[in-house]
């Protein structure tokens, strides 16, 4: 019922206003959610950029130790090769064997390091 000024129905009318427009905007405010929720994980997530660019620089990381570690083998391995039976490089064998058995030549300076500059 209304007064003779209808205000009771003017208040109804303006309630279901306000009703259908909070039901019509449930759905883009989900939706906006959604796409927040997605957006968030595509940059911060476990796949996400942040975590492609951590990866790439552990990827490079690892790149630049797989180069230091075969330029190393290489060392080594021309070390080793000139110590074998038919092609025994002299000089590099009394080298090694002088560094063992803590021996000089007559004709050889010492130069004395400190434990923390070691050689080899």
């Amino acid at each position: 019922m209304s007064d003779e000024y209808g205000a009771p129905e003017r208040r109804e009318g303006i309630l279901a206003a306000i009703g259908r427009g909070l039901r019509g905007a449930v759905l883009p405010v989900l939706f906006l959610a959604a796409c927040g929720y997605f957006i968030w994980h595509a940059v911060h997530g476990e796949r996400g950029l942040i975590a492609s660019e951590q990866r790439l620089q552990l990827l490079a990381d690892a790149r630049q130790e797989l180069e230091r570690s075969r330029a190393e083998l290489e060392s080594w391995e021309r070390r080793v090769q000139g110590m074998r039976g038919d092609r025994l490089d002299r000089d590099q064998l009394d080298e090694r064997a002088r560094q063992l058995l803590n021996f000089v030549g007559k004709d050889e300076l010492v130069v004395p390091y400190g434990p923390e500059r070691r050689l080899f």
